[in-house]
């Protein structure tokens, strides 16, 4: 790897059209992103839902990747987004899940999806050749997750439907407790992975789809590291900072975890930590410092993150410039903007 500046650098007018270049070049890649609030498609008009964030959009963010340096996106349902509510310290689930509420809301959201992706100028990412095709013909690739294994309601047989539904990524936990394991947001109740999350693993190792421990704490990590007989990833997070980190962050073990699986971390411009694009590009090199530069992606969280220093696809080049800014070769930059997730995608899902 280059070496970096020890101080923030504006990027140059070369920097920026070097990015560009480096962009059509091979496959940019936002790892973890909810684009439009893609998670409201398909609700009737008169859910509360609608009228407290402003509707589905998901239609106009595709014409925003288009026109940016992405290429491919992760477009991720939200398993327990009828549960959710909100508090000081951040999201919590505020009640239980109805009987097949959560089954019934992940094909709401899924099916909206799919409907997304069968747009003229997409293509689903099931594959590694989907992410070069899409790249190679100018189409946005949408790769399909599902944030929270809430869906599966205690049993394996959803995975494999949202395998065949076009499904290659799935966070295993996000903000209520469930039956897979801890989340880094409340109390441990299981104390790690557990035997329903074991076999959850085994099955999503045996269809091909990508684990993420975003939001998990680092013993349910470890268990998966321990597990997994492929890559596991961490879609949406970076570095804990100072004495008194979120708990949304990470230690150098938790991520040093993950990255000996051959995975890779999605660095995350949530600010918990951060206030602007060179603090965030900064955590960017702070995580390739303790994991590798082949460990390190770019997880944006778009159109769900909190206090968000990068709140549009106009910015992914810019992210791309800021770090040919601060020394890094543009094969560094091209591995942290996509091919390192293209690398770990390929492995796991074909």
């Amino acid at each position: 790897m280059a070496t970096t500046s020890p101080v923030p650098a504006e990027p140059s007018a070369a920097d920026n059209e070097q990015a560009r270049a480096l962009a059509a070049a091979s496959p940019w890649i936002d790892v973890h992103a909810h684009p439009g609030r893609c998670f409201l498609g398909g609700l009737p008009a008169e859910d509360p839902l609608l009228v407290l964030l402003g509707g589905d959009a998901s239609a106009d963010a595709v014409t925003q990747i288009a026109a940016s340096g992405a290429s491919a996106v992760v477009f991720s349902t939200v398993a327990d987004l009828l549960v959710l509510t909100a508090r000081a310290a951040g999201l919590t689930a505020g009640r239980q899940f109805h009987p097949g509420e959560a089954e019934a809301d992940h094909a709401r959201q899924l099916s909206a999806l799919q409907a997304l992706a069968a747009r003229p100028d997409v293509r689903l990412v099931r594959c590694g050749a989907d992410l070069a095709a899409a790249h190679g013909d100018g189409l946005v690739g949408v790769i399909l997750a599902c944030e929270g294994a809430d869906f599966l309601d205690g049993g394996l047989g959803g995975l494999a439907e949202a395998h065949a539904a076009g499904v290659r990524s799935v966070t295993l936990v996000h903000y209520r407790v469930n039956d897979v394991g801890d989340i880094q947001t409340e109390p441990a109740v299981h104390g790690g992975l557990t035997a329903f999350g074991t076999e959850v693993v085994a099955e999503m190792n045996r269809l091909g789809l990508l684990i993420d421990v975003a939001h998990a704490t680092e013993a349910v990590t470890r268990d998966v590291v321990e597990r997994s007989t492929d890559p596991v990833v961490i879609s949406h997070s970076h570095l804990a900072l100072g004495t008194d980190p979120h708990p949304r962050l990470l230690s150098d073990g938790h991520a040093r975890a993950v990255a000996s699986t051959g995975g890779l971390i999605g660095a995350w411009p949530a600010g918990v930590a951060v206030t602007d694009l060179a603090g965030y590009v900064a955590e960017i090199l702070r995580l390739v410092e303790v994991v590798g530069i082949d460990h390190v992606g770019i997880g944006t969280d778009m159109d769900a993150n909190y206090r968000p220093v990068v709140t549009s696809y106009g910015q992914f080049c810019d992210i791309g410039a800021h770090l040919l800014a601060r020394g890094l070769s543009p094969d560094d930059v091209t591995a942290i903007m996509g091919a390192n997730y293209a690398r770990v995608f390929t492995a796991v899902c074909g």
